[in-house]
């Protein structure tokens, strides 16, 4: 909601420069990018919830601040500690941690989905907020909806009790530096990089290119929702087709290849029949992989450090915007926007021959076993027996389902230890 009405809105307040927007605006990519790992890593030692809800609380601090600044320095402050708020990580580790992995595919595309949903709702309310309310009703509005999010975090996300084998629970410092090894999880941290580089950079020059074809500004989303949203109808069965016939990396490279397809026709020329099906291409492929990712991280990341993955993970992704909002301004600027969108081709080229080598990890096996109400410890210690049996590579405890969901090697676990210590419990 903010980058489209920042630069004008943002002309109210004392010591602003454009130096200073551009600050206000990458601050918060800035403290996001930084924060990411940490908060990974406290979710995976303190519990998902916990830092969701403490991330949502910093975010309405940092929204408050920025609401109620009368300077770009204070605003650029508040916006510093939006970021700091960090949960991204988090959340997509919860996603991982209650939904079966032959599901997570499809739960990671619903996220993936309601993110650019998100995306396309933002362009029509900013503005229309930012005219009636001003630059403060923007703020005071993220501030609610923080708090929206805590509820519903604390009234409908399931609840659930996550524990690996007892040395992969906490992510030390060697752990993370074998994630930071992990060629694999790499290539994926390195796309999505790319990926969210390539996609800040479009929407410095899209809004002026429309602009100029005769669309005016408040005018945009007419352009932008309806192809966001038909690129959700597209994307939708390219999920379910890569994950039946077990095609993913094929699906996978062709998105990409359909990043490449949209940077060649936008950079082609500046009509409004080029400029939107580059678009509608660029988000079809967009979304596939936007949902694809980190389904792929979370089967990757060792059990016990999905939060420690994520968090690289998503680090990797506010650093790509960041890095795309400096480079694409500096490049359109400089040398105009069809050397912003040849740069995006080639970045995508890039990408598609990094993602060559890349290897879909075999599923493992799931069981899901349901149990009788209990007290929480009793849980947490059964939870923490089952782990340490042999093949078991996670268990989880969902309390809404009062059901143990087991993560184990495919072809051989000590099933009858599992057995035995359920029954016991039981």
């Amino acid at each position: 909601m903010l980058m489209p009405i920042l630069a004008i809105y943002g002309e109210e307040l004392s010591g602003v420069s454009p130096l200073w927007i551009g600050l206000a605006i990458g601050a918060y990519g800035l403290t996001q990018a930084l924060f990411q790992i940490p908060m990974g890593w406290l979710s995976d030692r303190f519990g998902r919830r916990r830092i969701i809800v403490l991330g949502l609380v910093i975010f309405a601090i940092g929204s408050l601040i920025a609401a109620f600044s009368t300077s770009i320095e204070m605003v650029t402050v508040g916006r510093a500690i939006q970021g700091l708020g960090a949960i991204a990580s988090a959340v997509l580790a919860l996603a991982s941690d209650v939904t079966r992995e032959e599901q997570r595919p499809k739960v990671m595309a619903v996220i993936g989905m309601c993110i650019g949903l998100s995306f396309a709702l933002a362009l029509i309310l900013g503005p229309m907020i930012a005219k009636s309310y001003g630059l403060q009703g923007v703020f005071l509005v993220t501030a609610a909806m923080a708090v929206a999010g805590i509820v519903i975090v604390l009234t409908i996300v399931p609840v659930a009790y996550t524990r690996a084998r007892s040395s992969e629970v906490t992510a030390s410092k060697s752990q993370l530096k074998q994630l930071l090894g992990d060629v694999q999880l790499l290539r994926l941290d390195a796309g999505v990089l790319i990926l969210h580089m390539m996609m800040t950079s479009i929407f410095v020059a899209m809004p002026v290119l429309l602009t100029s074809a005769g669309i005016g500004v408040d005018s945009h989303w007419q352009v932008y929702l309806p192809v966001l949203l038909l690129s959700f109808v597209f994307m939708v069965p390219m999920i379910i087709v890569a994950a039946k016939k077990s095609i993913e990396k094929t699906m996978f490279i062709n998105a990409i290849g359909m990043l490449v397809v949209a940077f060649v026709l936008a950079a082609l020329g500046t009509e409004i029949w080029l400029l939107v099906t580059s678009l509608f291409i660029f988000f079809v492929g967009f979304n596939f992989l936007e949902a694809s990712l980190p389904a792929h991280v979370s089967r990757l990341a060792p059990a016990g450090q999905k939060g420690s993955a994520m968090g690289i993970y998503s680090s990797s992704q506010f650093i790509g915007a960041f890095l795309g909002g400096i480079s694409g301004g500096y490049i359109a600027q400089t040398f105009g926007f069809s050397y912003l969108f040849a740069a995006n081709t080639i970045l995508a080229v890039l990408w598609l021959v990094i993602s060559l080598g890349m290897v879909i990890p075999k599923s493992s096996k799931r069981v899901s076993v349901a149990l009788e109400p209990n007290t929480v410890h009793e849980y947490e210690r059964l939870i923490e027996a089952v782990s340490q049996c042999e093949g078991v590579m996670e268990a989880t405890f969902v309390q809404d389902e009062y059901r143990i969901y087991l993560k184990v090697e495919k072809h051989h676990y000590d099933k009858d230890k599992v057995g035995q210590l359920i029954s016991e419990f039981s």
